[in-house]
């Protein structure tokens, strides 16, 4: 027995019109809303209330960011604002920090001058043309 498999799952079906049914649903919400104060205010402040009302309407129903929906960057917005946030600070003397932390290492360290350098470049290619595959040298020992 066959089976269909449904091909186009991540899409909305346009239920009216043009529109899925959130998009309506955004549009119709903002629009109710607009007449709403339409009816309540005078003309000129239902103008200025309503504008930002239609505008996010319409971010909701057709703006998207990242190929998300505007409404999850909202949701995320509302949650980070609602929710604590934890703010730490460690203070670190400022002399504390120019000094080295444990100078017994720091005598441990020799220091290279460019003539001992050179030196340990020269024994370092001498052993490995004597044995050039191992690096070894039979007097020596490893390297």
């Amino acid at each position: 027995m066959r089976f269909q498999v449904p091909q186009f799952i991540e899409v909305e079906d346009k239920i009216v019109g043009p529109l899925t049914f959130k998009q309506f649903i955004y549009l119709a919400g903002s629009g109710g809303a607009v007449i709403v104060l339409f009816v309540l205010l005078p003309t000129f402040i239902a103008i200025i209330f309503g504008l930002p009302i239609v505008g996010l309407g319409v971010l909701l129903a057709f703006y998207k960011v990242n190929n998300q929906p505007f409404i999850r960057m909202v949701e995320s917005f509302i949650k980070y604002s609602v929710t604590s946030k934890l703010y730490l600070w460690k203070h670190e003397n400022k002399k504390n920090s120019n000094q080295i932390s444990n100078p017994v290492n720091r005598n441990l360290v020799p220091k290279l001058s460019e003539s001992k350098l050179r030196d340990l470049m020269w024994t370092l290619n001498v052993k490995q043309s004597e044995n050039p595959v191992t690096g070894d040298s039979d007097e020596e020992g490893n390297v």
